[in-house]
């Protein structure tokens, strides 16, 4: 089977982009299941309940998100709504939402997906490592096919997260930085791995902001409301291929599509 993993979606641009490119790639590739983070997608900032049903009228099938799932405060009493928008699965007991799914596709093959976040530099909540341990384990006696968003800050913190869970899970892919990494590997127990997808929005920009605001808080040190860019966009993704089988990846590709 294979899998496409696009990358954090950024505002109106990183929608506009998704929307145009994702049939062309989903025939070209011949993906079986989409993976799309939208934590960004409603104006840069968090998601909001409406953009969560007009990014699965694209034919994503789940969502991921991070840190930034909370940004639009009235989404929180609305993020239980749909079980295939998940959040972070390590947030303290009792936070709403969904940490994980087990997905059916069409021909019957279950595909689990967990999102987990980093805490170098993030949110200090319950440990990645302990806490995707133990929803690896469970998630297994139900299928051998089990992808992470693994949402964190570090590479360091990353790359000791995929070795931590090789062998355990079909594929580890790092969200969050906005910037693509060319490490894409498998390792050697058979998980496909990247330190970062990269980002799906404005291409001249910086991380999805206008530039010349992030430049002008760089100079002067002034807090600016940073807004996103506007103009040409990028898609930024991985197509994975995967054993359904065994539940080991055999290929990775990274993906960079400009647009338009």
């Amino acid at each position: 089977m294979k899998v496409l993993f696009i990358g954090d979606i950024v505002g109106k641009v990183g929608r506009v982009t998704t929307k145009a490119l994702l049939p062309t790639v989903v025939d070209r590739y011949k993906i079986d299941l989409v993976i799309a983070n939208g934590e960004n997608a409603a104006g840069g900032f968090g998601i909001t309940d409406k953009i969560v049903s007009e990014i699965l009228s694209y034919g994503i099938h789940i969502i991921t998100t991070g840190n930034h799932v909370w940004d639009k405060k009235e989404f929180i009493s609305q993020i239980s709504k749909e079980d295939r928008l998940l959040r972070p699965l390590n947030y303290p007991p009792g936070v709403p939402g969904f940490g994980s799914i087990i997905y059916t596709l069409a021909n019957g093959i279950k595909v689990a997906v967990i999102n987990i976040s980093g805490r170098v530099f993030m949110s200090n909540i319950d440990c990645p490592f302990r806490t995707g341990k133990d929803e690896v384990e469970k998630l297994s006696t139900e299928t051998k096919v089990i992808i992470i968003d693994f949402h964190a800050e570090t590479t360091s913190e990353k790359i000791a997260f995929g070795y931590f869970m090789d062998g355990r899970v079909s594929a580890i892919i790092g969200t969050h930085t906005h910037v693509q990494t060319a490490d894409e590997k498998i390792l050697s127990g058979g998980t496909a791995y990247i330190t970062d997808v990269g980002m799906t929005g404005p291409y001249h920009s910086v991380i999805g902001i206008e530039k010349d605001m992030v430049i002008h808080r760089f100079l002067t040190n002034i807090p600016v409301r940073f807004e996103t860019a506007k103009g040409e966009g990028i898609f930024s993704a991985v197509v994975i291929e995967i054993d359904e089988k065994t539940g080991k990846a055999t290929a990775i590709q990274r993906l960079q599509l400009r647009y338009p």
